[in-house]
């Protein structure tokens, strides 16, 4: 399950953002080695105060296993602000159309847990969920900065994308800016290759950003 919660509304949900910035930070700091800041446990960064929609995916228990994060790409985001090297002629992306997906993560817990189809089940639900996020907020795009292992993820995921430009190695690992179209071909593959076929957004959640559930 998929909750959604707006950055501006994160203190009605403390235990559940303590769990995903710590879960970020496990991530991104102790297992993939990012020059990222660390604070009390907490992986969290200045584009975390531009009012993001995060993504949360839930076990039974409400425990975070997963998550990611979505900015409008007409204000501060990762890929206009921090990644410009990915960037063709360092044009940045701007359109009221295109949202940011960054910060997707799963917990070490769930990495093993696969859909029938062999996906990781945790991966297939945020994949799912930012795209029927992006089709009820009447996106047209999603872009992303990812690396090598995560394009792979994606390959297999059907998730396609039409790349911005060439792959730049950034640290120790080549990384890929994206342009994804948010449309039911996309979601049709992603159900096809998680074999995800259920609505993964909290009904609760998706009423209370006014969208039908």
């Amino acid at each position: 399950m998929i909750r959604l919660v707006q950055g501006c509304d994160r203190r009605k949900f403390p235990r559940e953002m303590d769990e995903m910035f710590r879960l970020r930070a496990d991530v991104f700091h102790d297992r993939m080695g990012w020059d990222v800041e660390v604070k009390d446990g907490w992986e969290i960064d200045q584009f975390d105060d531009c009012n993001p929609l995060y993504l949360l995916c839930l076990d039974e228990h409400e425990t975070v296993r997963g998550t990611a994060r979505l900015l409008p790409t007409t204000g501060p985001n990762m890929l206009n602000d921090v990644f410009t090297v990915l960037l063709p002629e360092g044009q940045p992306v701007r359109s009221a159309v295109t949202w940011e997906s960054s910060r997707f993560s799963v917990g070490y817990a769930a990495m093993c847990e696969r859909t029938n189809n062999r996906l990781n089940r945790v991966t297939g639900e945020l994949l799912i969920g930012i795209f029927d996020v992006g089709a009820r907020a009447g996106l047209e795009f999603v872009v992303s900065v990812y690396d090598s292992m995560m394009a792979r993820v994606l390959a297999r995921a059907g998730c396609h994308a039409d790349p911005l430009g060439p792959a730049v190695r950034i640290g120790r690992t080549m990384t890929y800016a994206g342009l994804f179209e948010v449309g039911p071909e996309m979601l049709n593959n992603l159900r096809e290759a998680s074999g995800i076929y259920d609505d993964v957004i909290e009904r609760e959640t998706a009423l209370s950003l006014g969208w039908a559930a």
